[in-house]
């Protein structure tokens, strides 16, 4: 699935809105919808964030696998 469809389904999966994640990431609602549309490469800061926020690995939330089961930590 590919990164746009991705981070928009865990959004919407939780009932948030494009500004509601801006505001968590601490960036406008407009640099956060460019992600969403691939308008614009998400940061890596931000991609953590995101990760950690909704519970997946980088891996999941960039679309490379279907696992949303975060890595351990060490």
């Amino acid at each position: 699935m590919p990164m746009k469809m991705r981070i928009r389904g865990l959004r919407e999966d939780r009932d948030l809105k494009q500004r509601q994640i801006a505001e968590r990431l601490r960036c406008d609602q407009s640099l956060y919808s460019k992600y969403g549309r691939e308008k614009r490469s998400l940061l890596l800061e931000y991609a953590d964030k995101l990760a950690g926020f909704y519970g997946v690995s980088l891996d999941c939330l960039v679309g490379s696998t279907d696992v949303k089961t975060p890595y351990p930590k060490k």
